[in-house]
């Protein structure tokens, strides 16, 4: 329209000629319409796997934000988001760290450079971050990674392992929803109950297949404002997703993995240090090792722009004077005494997906238990 006015105020123009003009440019219009059309209605008909819709259209739709424990690379992420992206009702982020860190508890990473890099994870705005859950969740809510500060949902895991009772404590996936909890945010915090020799990847596929109502219905009430207000729900599933008999709501337990420690002799030692999923923890791990009065300098790797800290002895001496010993430690499983069929590891162990209402503060753990146990009746009954 904008061209044929520009044609039509030229007066140096015969009237015949811009009248003509005209003609051209309404068919050319009307055929650029037409096309437009036909191209809409092919878009409309393309299969399931076809691109993602554009930026504008994810736009209108409520953020979800995904971190984890086990990092960015663990299939309970992956599976998890795989299933948000494919339902096309979510704007789906991630912001998870880069290797395992999920014993770091509610850690944060202070005096250090944190390193930030783009990263695939199925269709959806990822990045992988060189810090901590937590660091991942403050870091997506500052405003200076992604364009907005909060999303209207976060979801922690899926975690290899369980976060049942005092494990909470050292467990960074339930870190990870609390700190979201802790800036005013809904969150979910998911863990499967991960048996060596036993389980294997595709079992997180089903632990996704099993929350993902309870995520479609905590999001729905979200923005309905009758989701439980100052909650996080703590979310296990069994070790065989699919068998599950039922959500179960639960108390945290006082259950606990009980912490061995191992003398390792010096020759196992790089062996254990190679088990390390991070390059920049073994780095960091050996340098400290070097010397107990080095002065620490900078090195840059190749690898993912980490920052490691390589220390040498005063004027360039190593310290052989000195005993290095080295220990490795596991947690090891133990069995709970309490037998209350409502605790947490109980309700796991029985098969039952063990769904905790955590708050942060004690003096209102029983409203907030109320309203809980009341939104995941009304959920699940309406989801089934």
């Amino acid at each position: 329209m904008t061209t044929t006015s520009a044609v039509k105020n030229n007066n140096l123009l015969p009237p015949g000629l811009v009248s003509n003009l005209q003609q051209v440019l309404l068919s050319r219009k009307g055929g650029e319409d037409e096309q437009q059309s036909k191209n809409a209605d092919e878009s409309t008909s393309l299969p399931s796997d076809s691109p993602e819709p554009n930026s504008d259209e994810n736009d209108l739709k409520p953020i979800v934000l995904v971190t984890n424990g086990d990092g960015i690379e663990s299939p309970g992420l992956a599976y998890l988001v795989e299933a948000l992206v494919h339902q096309g009702l979510y704007n789906v982020h991630v912001c998870a760290p880069q290797s395992d860190k999920s014993v770091s508890g509610h850690s944060v990473t202070l005096k250090e450079t944190i390193a930030v890099s783009s990263a695939d994870v199925n269709g959806a705005t990822a990045y992988e971050v060189s810090g901590t859950p937590v660091d991942c969740v403050s870091l997506a809510f500052s405003g200076a990674l992604f364009s907005w500060s909060k999303p209207l949902l976060v979801i922690s895991g899926i975690n290899r392992g369980s976060s049942c009772g005092r494990q909470m404590i050292y467990s960074s996936v339930v870190a990870g929803a609390r700190e979201a909890l802790m800036s005013g945010v809904p969150s979910l915090s998911i863990s499967l109950n991960w048996k060596k020799d036993e389980s294997q990847d595709s079992d997180f596929k089903d632990a996704v297949t099993v929350c993902l109502p309870l995520i479609n219905a905590a999001v729905r009430d979200i923005e309905k404002g009758i989701f439980p207000k100052s909650c996080s729900l703590n979310i296990e599933v069994p070790t065989s997703p699919l068998t599950n008999k039922g959500f179960k709501l639960t108390k945290q337990s006082l259950w606990r993995s009980i912490p061995s420690w191992q003398a390792i002799s010096s020759n196992k030692s790089g062996r254990f240090m190679s088990n390390q999923q991070s390059l920049g923890m073994q780095l960091a791990q050996l340098s400290r090792d070097a010397s107990a009065a080095g002065a620490a300098r900078r090195l840059t790797t190749q690898r993912k722009n980490l920052e490691v800290v390589e220390s040498v002895g005063a004027a360039g001496k190593s310290d052989f004077n000195r005993s290095v010993k080295y220990f490795q430690q596991e947690f090891l499983d133990k069995e709970l005494d309490d037998m209350d069929e409502d605790l947490d590891y109980r309700a796991l162990q029985n098969g039952f997906v063990s769904v905790t209402p955590l708050s942060l503060s004690p003096h209102i753990e029983l409203e907030t238990q109320t309203a809980a146990s009341e939104w995941i009746a009304a959920a699940l009954h309406l989801e089934q």
